[in-house]
């Protein structure tokens, strides 16, 4: 089936290193599953399949079950992994529910027209955080961040945006993760907002400065915290996984792009319902637990990533996402990684 073979080679997502989460604190979204819990029919058992962290996921998942009074069944797995097996399965799939990692997954889904579109969480978070077909709807939001040694680096020394660290400073202490799924959704973004070529120009102006590659974020930002490396492209929460596991003074810190360039990306997690389901009102119950106050407030304080539905704050650890000066980059269109792919190819940043 078309796109298959590509979809596992070029969307190679990587599951997110997210603090260990602690059970959720509110059970105030009971509102969120009321119209399936009171339903006079049982409601079957709700298949979902799942790019995020099994870890991670496991009070919510257990508040939604137990609030709801739905059994929930959960295949968890790399987000193009997953997508890839949907798309094989066909009509007979069992997934009621993708929730992925990466919301370009959902888009590549929604293009083979495995997504139905859910209209009704239109507005509940902003329109560059959704589908423009309704077929997908960002959960949480995570931030392109530069990560830094606070040991050796000064935060005036820090560039305002990508273009400035091709810099000769940064020549031998700079690392990226060009084998990852994000990195390879931050070059998309670049070449949507400036084409292939000036891409292909700053991707060698790194390469000229012999950065080192770590095949996904959590080596990158303990390398930076060995000091084996001054900066890294990363996402902006790996750093406090590892502040927990290293304690609070592990020596990193990041530093976020604000230029409304490529590097300010901001990319998010995203859950749809898949056409195929046989489970459509329990699916959706889901979709509605994940966009409430409590879902959402666990994913500010416990795995530090940026709520999207207006009315629940960050954790006091990140800036508000207002604060951040984003590109404006559909970010659906971020599931097609072959040029980015491609052009890291051709540098050599990629074997």
């Amino acid at each position: 089936m078309r796109n298959v073979l590509l979809i596992l080679s070029m969307l190679a997502l990587v599951l997110s290193g997210c603090d260990k989460p602690k059970e959720v604190e509110s059970t105030t979204g009971e509102a969120a599953v009321e119209k399936v819990a009171d339903a006079e029919e049982k409601v079957g058992e709700l298949t979902i399949y799942s790019g995020r962290n099994e870890e991670m996921l496991k009070p919510l998942m257990a508040q939604f079950s137990e609030e709801s009074g739905i059994e929930i069944k959960v295949q968890y797995g790399k987000s193009s992994e997953l997508a890839a097996t949907l798309v094989e399965e066909g009509d007979a799939s069992p997934a009621d529910v993708f929730f992925a990692q990466d919301v370009s997954t959902l888009g590549f889904l929604a293009n083979e027209g495995k997504l139905v579109a859910n209209e009704k969480f239109a507005e509940r978070v902003p329109a560059t955080f959704r589908a423009a077909d309704n077929t997908w709807v960002g959960v949480s939001g995570r931030a392109r961040v530069l990560a830094y040694n606070t040991n050796t680096v000064k935060p005036e020394e820090l560039p305002a945006d990508v273009d400035g660290l091709l810099n000769e400073r940064w020549k031998g202490r700079i690392g990226w993760a060009p084998e990852n799924a994000s990195f390879q959704s931050f070059v998309a973004a670049m070449i949507a907002q400036r084409g292939q070529e000036e891409t292909k120009k700053w991707l060698e102006g790194v390469m000229a400065l012999a950065p080192k590659a770590f095949p996904s974020n959590t080596p990158l930002v303990t390398a930076v915290g060995r000091g084996e490396i001054e900066v890294g492209l990363t996402n902006h929460y790996y750093l406090f996984r590892l502040k927990a596991e290293h304690g609070e003074d592990f020596p990193v810190a990041n530093h976020y792009f604000r230029s409304g360039k490529s590097g300010s990306l901001v990319n998010a997690a995203g859950v749809a319902v898949v056409k195929t389901g046989q489970n459509r009102e329990a699916a959706d119950a889901f979709v509605e637990f994940l966009l409430s106050k409590p879902a959402q407030e666990y994913f500010a304080t416990k795995t530090h990533e940026f709520p999207l539905v207006a009315g629940v704050e960050t954790g006091g650890k990140i800036p508000k996402i207002t604060e951040l000066k984003t590109p404006a980059t559909d970010l659906s269109t971020l599931g097609q990684l072959e040029p980015a792919v491609r052009l890291l190819h051709e540098i050599g940043a990629l074997k």
